[in-house]
């Protein structure tokens, strides 16, 4: 695994919707991910919802922690807009963050939430097309 690969941070927030806001949640996480596209540092963002158990799954690939910092600055105003329909239910880190990353997270999420930290063992990033065998 290169350097690069063992700073990479994946983090899964599993998402509460509160009953009655499905649609607002639905409309502020695309508001959302339509400015981390634009301007945020996110690698990916994918959002993913299950109505039947009012859940969300949101994936964010991050290059660093610093990218994790700066997604934080520009992207306040939208996550909060976000949580106005929602709970954290569970977040979970795969990868490394710095220490004041990590504390961030906890801060943020409260004694309440479980959130759970994986190191990285192996594995490779791919960008665009997978290639042919």
């Amino acid at each position: 695994m290169s350097h690069q690969d063992e700073t990479i941070l994946l983090f899964r927030n599993t998402m509460r919707i509160t009953d009655g806001h499905l649609e607002d949640f639905r409309n502020a996480i695309a508001r959302a991910v339509e400015f981390a596209q634009q301007h945020g540092p996110q690698l990916m963002v994918q959002t993913f919802v299950d109505e039947t158990r009012m859940l969300a799954h949101s994936f964010q690939l991050y290059r660093d922690s610093d990218a994790v910092r700066l997604h934080w600055k520009l992207a306040d105003p939208f996550i909060q807009d976000v949580m106005k329909h929602c709970r954290v239910e569970h977040f979970e880190v795969f990868g490394e963050p710095d220490a004041e990353v990590a504390a961030g997270l906890r801060s943020s999420l409260g004694e309440q939430t479980p959130l759970t930290f994986s190191p990285p063992i192996a594995g490779f990033l791919r960008f665009g097309v997978a290639p042919q065998a």
